[in-house]
């Protein structure tokens, strides 16, 4: 179905076909057996008639059983859905999905888990088929594709997934937790979830935004225990462009926990309630305190010692800053050119040249635990925050454990904020959906304990800082068909981290940290006899990522100016960013394209000028509308300087359409033009003032969206004096 089957089943892994089994026997059953009610169910409401397609029923199913060591999970979904028109039916016309799963938890028994896939098709004249997977099945691409044959506007598609996961377990352990509204793209006529679980499994469940509460249901057996939710007339939501659907709309979450007995649950990483027959629906801000009654400082500090001897520093915040670069690279950087030795086949355990000094972090505890450490030891105290990111709603809300993320403030003038850190990670910065969000911070009163908590807001950075900057010089060919471009491009604040695992390679900042921190390289701790061998190998990988970023860098270019040719590209980097927050990557391109963005007009030429901003929001009519509240990851800026070097013979016309100007509470497009001599110059800035805006005032960031795609329209007249 165009549908992937990875859109259908998020929460239920990657499949295997297996042959006409007791399983597979089992799974029809389940859902086409005789207790079937949906069965003969083909009509939909008249008020949905003009529905693309309309879900008649949907059931998802958990069931969490132990027998002795063995753990057997299993988890299915089924939708029955009506096509009302052509979209729905190429919609649904093929499945998509990975062919294997192993087990996730425990021990693997020998056999993998298995998910069995079952579609019938049936017709208005009340005829149906049931698709044979096995034989229909294709391999394209690492995927297994199967096609819907002969599907027409009024059948009805009902198709189900079915996993079964058995693993051997004698610890604790959280299965991955499920967050989902009830509604999706197609309304849905009646919805049914359905649990069954036993003693040592404990459930987190909570509704949210109106959705109905989660029922138990009676059972004869005193261990066994079954709850379900049903809904029914569900109206579609439709995704819309900065939303957080789990905020507003109707939603459940839930967690299931498995502990043998009382030691595993008090290690469990998770918020469990006393019993295992009563449900958890709520977490205190006390039980959040006992959940890191264990972040102790703890870890071996010869290394961070030994880089703080000697040094001065100006303040103990200058001192945890120093700190925490020095284990970002001693911890993660250096060993960067193993990682890729290993990947690349050139040495199996590349590891090894580092001997007993090849010390990572495995888990964010261990960071937590170590950075900790390192500040007692310089008596520095600090502060844990810890939040929900903004689009898992309220820290009211708070009900699974994993939905927490953990930050370091250390008790300095000003204040130091860590967080576990990534290659180009700074301090001073928060997770952008995590800005604004209330959360709690724990501090340590007595001794180095963390034995106080009270609640506090995440900082939320400004526009200003999270700022893309674009200095672009043109100049026409000589042949009048295309133009030459120079851009130096610069990313600060949120804007670059994502910027910097597209635009840097390993070599860009490896480097650098081995100078910084006077470390030697992969290759110089290499016995000089191997160093040129696996230097030349090393250098062919850099080669290649080399090769394959320009492709992806050209391709980009073509996108963001839309543009369908470009020659003689050239690419190096300026700054890497990678040590403050505001500090920026910045790096320049350059670039000739030929055949686009100009037209000849007799003696005159025709410039698409305003396309030099790249593309655009463009707002369509049928989203002029909006019910919902607007939630975006973080304030933003762009600011574009365009620098058009006109050629002798010619002047300029059209430059009023380029001046335009909105700037209100929600953000502003702001563009002037102006000639001085031979070159026209253009300034652009557009801002994101905030990252959430009330419904109320959606027309406010119309304007000023709408003034900016406007602009990419814009064109100049390139006139023959």
């Amino acid at each position: 179905m165009k549908l992937r089957l990875s859109l259908l089943l998020t929460l239920f892994f990657s499949t295997i076909i297996i042959a006409q089994s007791k399983d597979e026997q089992e799974a029809r059953d389940f859902f086409w057996g005789e207790n079937d009610t949906y069965k003969t169910v083909v009509n939909v409401p008249e008020k949905w008639q003009n529905e693309s397609a309309v879900i008649i029923y949907k059931n998802e199913n958990y069931d969490f059983h132990k027998f002795g060591k063995k753990v057997n999970y299993k988890s299915s979904i089924r939708k029955r859905i009506k096509l009302l028109d052509k979209a729905a039916v190429e919609e649904f016309s093929e499945f998509s999905y990975q062919k294997r799963f192993r087990v996730s938890k425990g021990v693997s028994l020998g056999t993998r888990g298995n998910n069995i896939i079952g579609v019938k098709v049936i017709k208005p004249d009340g005829s149906e088929s049931i698709i044979d997977i096995n034989k229909e099945a294709v391999e394209v691409d690492g995927e297994t594709k199967v096609a819907i044959p002969n599907l027409e506007v009024g059948d009805i598609i009902d198709y189900y997934s079915y996993s079964i996961e058995p693993f051997k377990s004698t610890y604790a352990f959280g299965f991955n937790p499920v967050e989902r509204t009830l509604s999706e793209e197609y309304p849905i006529m009646d919805y049914k979830l359905f649990f069954e679980t036993e003693n040592d499994f404990f459930i987190n469940f909570k509704s949210f935004n109106g959705a109905p509460e989660l029922k138990k249901i009676e059972t004869d057996k005193k261990n066994l225990r079954r709850y379900e939710l049903t809904e029914s007339d569900i109206e579609k939501h439709k995704n819309e462009r900065w939303f957080f659907p789990l905020v507003e709309l109707p939603c459940y979450k839930f967690q299931v926990f498995f502990a043998r007995s009382g030691k595993f649950e008090k290690r469990a990483d998770a918020f469990l309630s006393d019993k295992e027959e009563i449900i958890k629906t709520s977490v205190s801000k006390e039980e959040v305190l006992n959940q890191y009654d264990d972040i102790y400082p703890y870890g071996d500090l010869k290394y961070e010692e030994r880089f703080l001897k000697n040094k001065e520093f100006a303040s103990d915040s200058e001192k945890a800053i120093a700190i925490y670069y020095f284990m970002r690279h001693h911890y993660l950087t250096r060993f960067i050119e193993a990682y890729i030795i290993k990947d690349a086949g050139i040495l199996d355990y590349p590891f090894g040249v580092y001997g007993n000094d090849a010390t990572m972090f495995n888990s964010d505890n261990t960071f937590l635990k170590h950075y900790i450490a390192i500040l007692k030891d310089n008596k520095i105290k600090c502060d844990l925050l810890v939040g929900k990111k903004r689009y898992d709603g309220s820290l009211d809300d708070l009900l699974i454990y994993k939905n927490l993320n953990t930050l370091i403030k250390t008790q300095t003038n000003p204040p130091v904020y860590v967080k576990p850190f990534g290659p180009h990670t700074t301090v001073n910065t928060f997770d952008p959906t995590l800005e604004g969000a209330e959360a709690y911070l724990l501090s340590p009163v007595k001794r180095w304990d963390y034995d106080q908590i009270e609640r506090t807001a995440v900082p939320v950075s400004n526009y200003q800082v999270n700022k893309t900057n674009k200095n672009i010089a043109i100049s026409l060919t000589d042949d009048f068909n295309g133009f030459s471009v120079k851009s130096v491009v610069s990313y600060t604040g949120h804007e670059k981290e994502d910027q910097q695992f597209d635009r840097l390679i390993f070599k860009d900042y490896v480097d650098e940290d081995y100078q910084k921190y006077e470390t030697e390289s992969f290759i110089k701790l290499l016995r000089k006899s191997k160093q040129e061998k696996y230097r030349n190998e090393l250098n062919a990988v850099i080669e290649k990522l080399r090769e394959k970023q320009k492709e992806t860098f050209v391709n980009s270019a073509k996108t963001e100016y839309n543009l369908t040719n470009i020659e003689d590209y050239t690419y190096s980097i300026n700054e890497t960013g990678r040590y403050t927050f505001e500090d920026p990557l910045s790096y320049t391109e350059a670039f000739i394209s030929t055949g686009d963005l100009i037209k000849k007009a007799g003696p005159n030429y025709i410039i698409e000028i305003g396309k030099f901003i790249g593309g655009q929001i463009d707002i369509l009519d049928e989203n002029k509308e909006r019910d919902e509240n607007i939630y975006m990851g973080y304030p933003r800026s762009y600011q574009y300087s365009i620098n058009l070097t006109v050629p002798e013979g010619y002047t300029i016309a059209g430059l009023d359409k380029l001046n335009k100007s909105i700037d209100n509470k929600t953000g502003s497009f702001v563009s002037s033009a102006s000639l001085d001599g031979n070159t026209l110059t253009i300034k652009t800035s557009k801002e994101y003032k905030h990252n959430y805006v009330s419904k109320s005032d959606w027309q406010l960031m119309i304007n000023f969206l709408d003034e900016a795609h406007q602009f990419t329209n814009e064109k100049i007249l390139l006139k023959k004096s």
